[in-house]
């Protein structure tokens, strides 16, 4: 089986879709352990993992065949059972046993109808259900993992990287093993002069070989070290195959290295110091000085939009990496050169260090502007984005001021009011950024001065700050006359507000007069015992009359305020054809119903005064006719009373109304009756005193 990197597949490794915890059955076989989880599983990515699991053991471990626990016990049946049967395919002649681990109480009508044990000899291996606490008679425990009861530990996520370590020293190693034999062979051909090889072959390898023998140094160390020393929790721990294999290789890769790296550096020792100057001046400060340095002297500009600064600064980009490309060449050539001042002569190091201090300083000086210029491409890329936000707020807030959609009601308008305050808000704090961030960007516009070789770029300056101070101005001048248009609406709302509330307190006002007729016909019915309690009534009445008049001449005013605010509106207010005839209505209907009121309590008080001033005094004999005439005056009033009160009360529109109940009349009606009666009695009484009298 071909060998695959595991970075190709890293994502799907680290799923642990399947492991090799270096764990051996019985026959010392590997155990390949797949455990399930309770999410559907991905056969390609299992695949997968398998193939590369299975190319890491050597042909003489895969011949002893493969012991499997597939982990069921968070999966569905069907799912196990699509598994082993993959196996078939992927590893059927090297699994000798496959264990399914199955839970405590289920699959046990699903396992009836697919039976392993009959599929043994078109499998090609032998597959048996076990729970996990049972796991342990076909496999020791000190070979299984904790979550089989047993006590081998396994960290897959320490074995990965372990594995990325060895393939990336190991695919390092064999390039860099390829780079150095051709730069050894090159330079060991003929009897070329230093300069011609020089030309012809690039004596810096891609990587650095003492950072990759450093690295294999330490992985063999780590791989030795863990093969004698417990882990951590200083149980006795063997390394696992795949670990005893990369032994081996790495000693082999390292001795490799060792031998072409020394003879790399004999060649590199020996090439001419004159040729690698003449490479330096050539590679680094030409370009550098050159064509570099033009390519910056054309960039000032910063765009005027958002998509402007980033095409300039993808063009910026195209620029740094050209010069990355010889500034990377630079690194290396300085390394040279600092190995060629360790070594070099004595009358060389002037020289030498003269060079490389002016490599380093216009390196260093472009490394510089280039940063400075990135730096300037994005604080004018944020202006420009904190601008077309503003712009897009200042929009949206200009199109809600100029639709005038006419609110339902004051709460309505109290939140369209809070929501225009919070866009102005908002813009006052888009705006407070735009300044800052365009204040920061002059501050770099005009440090680019130093920065022009030589070029006079005050033009260009001059553009951009132009174009950065115009766009916030015209910024402030757009929010100032957004907040010239927020006042005038917000005066507006308000006094829709007033409005709005003039009117529910109109509505109001007639709802406490229909209450207060209400109250009046359904309990002010009593017209009093006596002359003292009929007057207390006729007071309560009164008091009772002067707040429906306060309540109707408040409806009034609020009335009236309205038709003011619907003026200066210029609207119509929907109070003006309802609720005023309604406030009319109602008021005429009370005061009719009052006057009524009235006339039956005076009328009580009357015959009350009357009824009691006769039946209190003893009149003479002479004052008899006097007080037979009295008698019947009393009496005829008490009867308009009765007669009126089954009167109803009769309104404008025709409808009309009663005072109280049927019962709550014929209550007041029983004791005006009384009375009348007991004026009859008193009167009999006068009449038999006169007789007898006459008669003595």
């Amino acid at each position: 089986m071909q060998n695959m990197d595991a970075t190709v597949i890293l994502p799907i490794l680290k799923k642990k879709l399947a492991f090799l915890s270096g764990g051996k059955d019985r026959r010392s076989g590997l155990i390949l352990t797949i455990p399930l989880c309770s999410e559907q599983t991905n056969m390609d990515e299992l695949s997968a993992t398998l193939d590369y699991l299975l190319s890491i053991p050597s042909e003489k471990c895969k011949a002893r065949g493969f012991t499997v626990i597939v982990d069921g016990r968070k999966s569905q049946w069907n799912v196990v059972k699509t598994v082993v049967l993959m196996l078939q395919n992927v590893v059927p002649a090297e699994v000798s046993l496959v264990c399914v681990v199955k839970p405590d109480e289920f699959w046990d009508k699903k396992v009836t109808h697919f039976c392993f044990w009959k599929e043994k000899d078109r499998l090609g291996f032998e597959v048996i259900l076990v729970s996990g606490n049972k796991l342990t008679r076909y496999i020791e425990p000190n070979q299984l993992t904790e979550e089989f009861g047993g006590s081998l530990t396994y960290d897959h996520m320490d074995w990965l990287n372990k594995r990325l370590v060895f393939e990336k020293f190991t695919k390092e190693s064999t390039s860099l093993l390829d780079e150095l034999a051709v730069i050894n062979n090159g330079c060991d051909k003929g009897n070329q002069n230093d300069k011609e090889r020089s030309m012809d072959f690039n004596f810096l390898p891609s990587v650095d070989p003492e950072t990759v023998l450093q690295t294999g140094h330490e992985l063999l160390s780590e791989l030795q070290q863990r093969r004698f020393n417990g882990s951590d929790g200083g149980v006795s721990w063997s390394p696992m195959d795949d670990e005893l294999l990369a032994q081996p290789q790495v000693m082999k890769l390292l001795d490799s290295l060792r031998e072409q790296y020394t003879r790399y550096q004999e060649v590199c020792r020996q090439r001419s110091k004159r040729t690698q100057l003449d490479e330096i001046q050539q590679k680094v400060v030409n370009w550098l000085e050159g064509p570099g340095s033009e390519q910056l002297r054309t960039q000032w500009g910063i765009g005027d939009s958002i998509r402007a600064s980033q095409a300039l600064q993808q063009k910026h980009e195209e620029v740094e990496s050209q010069h990355s490309e010889w500034f990377a060449v630079y690194v290396e050539l300085n390394q040279q050169i600092a190995a060629l001042l360790n070594a070099g002569d004595e009358e060389d190091l002037v020289e030498l260090k003269t060079l490389q201090q002016r490599l380093s300083d216009v390196c260093y000086r472009q490394a510089s502007q280039l940063e400075f210029r990135q730096n300037l491409l994005q604080t004018a890329l944020e202006f420009h984005g904190i601008a077309q936000d503003l712009s897009q707020q200042l929009d949206g807030l200009l199109g809600m001021l100029c639709v005038d959609v006419p609110p339902t009601d004051g709460a309505a308008i109290q939140q369209t009011l809070k929501l225009l305050e919070d866009k102005l808000k908002s813009v006052d704090t888009g705006l407070q950024g735009l300044r800052e961030k365009g204040q920061s960007l002059l501050d770099q516009i005009s440090n680019q001065a130093s920065w022009a070789y030589g070029k006079d770029v005050s033009s260009e300056n001059k553009d951009n700050v132009d174009h950065v101070q115009g766009v916030m101005e015209d910024m402030q001048l757009r929010k100032q006359r957004c907040e010239d248009m927020v006042d005038v609406r917000r005066l507006k709302m308000l006094q829709m507000v007033q409005l709005f509330k003039c009117e529910e307190d109109a509505a109001q006002a007639v709802d406490w007069l229909n209450e207060l007729l209400d109250a009046l016909l359904k309990t002010h019915i009593r017209l009093g015992d006596d002359t003292q309690e009929t007057k207390i009534l006729l007071e309560k009445h009164r008091k009772f009359v002067d707040v429906a008049q306060s309540t109707y001449d408040y409806g009034r005013q609020l009335l009236q305020a309205t038709v003011v605010l619907c003026q200066s509106l210029r609207c119509t207010s929907r109070s003006s054809g309802d609720t005023l005839p309604k406030l009319n209505r109602v008021w005429k209907q009370f005061t009719i119903t009052s006057e009524e009121r009235v006339q039956r309590l005076e009328m009580a008080l009357a015959f009350h005064s009357n009824a009691e001033k006769i039946l209190q005094e003893c009149p003479d004999l002479a004052e008899s006719v006097m007080d037979f005439e009295q008698f019947d005056e009393v009496e005829a009033v008490g009867k308009s009373l009765l007669d009126r009160l089954t009167v109803p009360v009769i309104y404008p529109d025709g409808t009309e109304q009663y005072f109280g109940t049927p019962s709550d009349m014929a209550s007041s009606a029983e004791h005006i009756r009384e009375r009348i009666r007991m004026i009859c009695l008193k009167k009999q009484q006068l009449l038999e005193t006169n007789g007898s009298t006459r008669e003595s």
